[in-house]
């Protein structure tokens, strides 16, 4: 199975819902249409259909958000674990098209850093995803540190991934237009803000000088920040001139995947400001649908050389596929 071009499809963004984390969601984060909800649950038949007829060989299969981001920890810390123990026997089902991040009890970051050891160790995950902030911090607080050390010592990324925004965020920045545009707060806006400012801010927390190793993944073209970088960097600097270039560091520790933002423009900009060696394919299903993705990057002004890393080899580089 490849695109029509002939190059491997790894996407590396792809939810799933596990039905026992999902019966915590409350409020805003259970706002999810029917037909979204069925695929979400689907790990066989539907989902692998629609990557076939795509032409997608990978899924690496995420929790959608929050997780068990929202869930305090004397719950989410079992539940984290029989979550990911699922999710591994729907991955040994289909090796051949099917890899898992996992989800972490941030609420107990020392429990989320072993739960991390042993979804890499025994089950053979890529890495975690999480769902930020939790429980309304910030992920970038040196209580989460922990979790970043071990995945350093694990050589494992952690992909930080948006949930609906704070409900103060809500009322203050979104609430006067929610009843006729209700995706502002959510994929049209709020996610990019929320999570563009999480990577601003562990940029600035020091947790890259403390951990040299640690890599973070981003997802929908980088939320913005590539864009921005340089006025970012520079404006940083007129605060403190002998700070470490953000814009330097951003590029060192961050990768970003192409996840429900397939822009020409857009990914130029990325490729000009990281290099394609950062940038991952991904889709964000079923969120966004398959076929637009990979037929986006069938006819975008790009070399083989570049289309294939970001098909597959930037991926199987930095997850070790």
């Amino acid at each position: 199975m490849a695109t029509e071009t002939g190059q491997q499809v790894i996407a590396i963004e792809e939810h799933y819902l596990d039905p026992e984390v999902s019966q915590h969601f409350q409020g805003r984060d259970n706002a999810r249409a029917p037909a979204i909800v069925e695929r979400l649950e689907d790990l066989g038949e539907l989902r692998l259909k629609e990557m076939d007829d795509a032409g997608i060989d990978i899924q690496v299969l995420s929790h959608g958000a929050p997780a068990t981001q929202r869930i305090p920890a004397d719950i989410a810390v079992p539940l984290s674990i029989e979550a990911n123990d699922r999710l591994y026997q729907t991955v040994q089902a289909k090796p051949d098209r099917f890899h898992g991040f996992a989800v972490l009890p941030t609420d107990d970051p020392k429990a989320a850093a072993d739960e991390l050891e042993r979804a890499v160790d025994k089950l053979g995950f890529k890495g975690a995803m999480i769902h930020g902030p939790s429980n309304g911090e910030f992920l970038d607080n040196k209580k989460f540190w922990p979790i970043y050390e071990r995945a350093e010592a694990l050589d494992v990324p952690i992909y930080i991934h948006p949930s609906v925004p704070m409900e103060s965020v809500i009322q203050a920045y979104y609430q006067d237009y929610l009843e006729d545009y209700p995706t502002l707060a959510t994929n049209a806006w709020g996610f990019t803000v929320e999570t563009a400012t999480q990577g601003i801010r562990m940029v600035l927390s020091g947790v890259f000088e403390k951990h040299p190793g640690l890599k973070i993944v981003l997802g929908h073209l980088g939320e913005s920040l590539p864009f921005s970088i340089w006025r970012i960097d520079a404006g940083l600097k007129r605060s403190r001139a002998n700070m470490t270039s953000f814009r330097d560091l951003f590029c060192k520790h961050f990768y970003i995947t192409t996840s429900g933002n397939f822009s020409d423009p857009a990914m130029l900009c990325c490729i000009q400001e990281m290099g394609v060696d950062r940038i991952l394919f991904s889709v964000d299903w079923p969120f966004v649908q398959n076929d637009p993705g990979v037929e986006w990057m069938e006819r975008i002004s790009l070399s083989t050389e570049d289309k294939n890393k970001i098909l597959h080899g930037n991926a199987k580089k930095l997850l070790k596929m």
